[in-house]
């Protein structure tokens, strides 16, 4: 991943859209922070991640509205693949990119249904840190696909 892209990923990362206005694409940008503020506030996000970071997980737990928040990741990393794949000038990375934010999308989508029900050590990990956790393992099933998908597609174009 070349600078310009890291820059947009983590402005991304920093808010859905902020990518997207960096590259110039000022309606997806704009349509995608409304988008963000819409989520946020429908699912009462940031409220639970107040309560998260003071480790009242309980209160995270009922004041979010999973049916809302569940519609984040897929936002979320869709802003951060699109602001990277914009600003991918050459078009070097761009074969298969999609899938670790794909998977990450996914895997914090299934974190989310089961933030009620799994503990970690006998405590309850709530909605916003068990979807944080299950970035890790969506990532690298995503790379780990993409990297198997290039090394077939290779070797069946020497063929």
């Amino acid at each position: 991943m070349n600078k310009n892209s890291f820059e947009k990923l983590l402005w991304s990362i920093a808010l859905p859209g902020f990518g997207q206005l960096l590259n110039k694409k000022y309606t997806k940008g704009i349509i995608l922070i409304v988008l963000e503020v819409v989520v946020n506030v429908q699912s009462n996000f940031n409220i639970a991640i107040i309560s998260s970071f003071h480790g009242d997980i309980s209160a995270s737990l009922e004041e979010v509205n999973l049916r809302w928040l569940m519609f984040y990741p897929c936002l979320y990393f869709f802003a951060m693949w699109d602001a990277v794949k914009d600003a991918d000038d050459q078009g070097k990375n761009s074969s298969f990119l999609f899938l670790p934010f794909v998977f990450a999308a996914y895997f914090v989508t299934v974190g989310l249904i089961y933030s009620s029900e799994v503990k970690l050590f006998g405590h309850l990990i709530g909605p916003i840190f068990l979807p944080i956790l299950f970035v890790i393992p969506g990532v690298i099933v995503g790379l780990v696909i993409r990297k198997l998908i290039k090394v077939f597609v290779k070797k069946n174009t020497i063929l």
